[in-house]
C-alpha cells in the first residue's frame, strides 16, 4: 500500500468517523422516576431535566439528601440507557458498512 493509499484511507476514516458522530449526537434516552425526568444525548451530555410538583415532596419533608439520590439514579438511567442505544448504533453501521468498511468487512 503506498502513501498515497494510506492518505485516501485515512480521509475515509476521517469522513466515516464524522457521520457517525453526527448519529451519535441525534440519539437520546430518557429516564424517569418519581416526578423527574431526564433526557441524555448520545454524546453523554443532559439536554433536559424535568420535575413534577411531587418531586419536591422530599426537600419538603426536610429530606433533601433522598431527592438528591432520586435525582443522581434518574440522570444515571438516562446516561446508561442512552450510552446502550448509542453502542447499538453504532454496531448496527459497523454491520451494515456505514462505516465503509473500515472496521472490518
Amino acid at each position: 500500500m503506498g502513501l498515497l493509499d494510506q492518505v485516501k484511507d485515512a480521509m475515509k476514516m476521517r469522513s466515516e468517523s464524522k457521520k457517525i458522530e453526527a448519529a451519535i449526537k441525534r440519539i437520546t434516552a430518557e429516564y424517569a422516576n418519581g416526578g423527574i425526568t431526564v433526557v441524555a444525548k448520545g454524546d453523554m451530555s443532559i439536554e433536559k431535566i424535568e420535575m413534577a410538583p411531587n418531586a419536591y415532596d422530599e426537600v419538603k419533608a426536610g429530606k433533601p439528601a433522598r431527592f438528591e439520590t432520586m435525582l443522581l439514579n434518574v440522570v444515571n438511567g438516562a446516561l446508561k440507557k442512552v450510552r446502550e442505544a448509542t453502542q447499538q448504533e453504532v454496531m448496527k453501521m459497523m454491520q451494515q458498512g456505514g462505516a465503509g468498511g473500515i472496521f472490518g468487512k
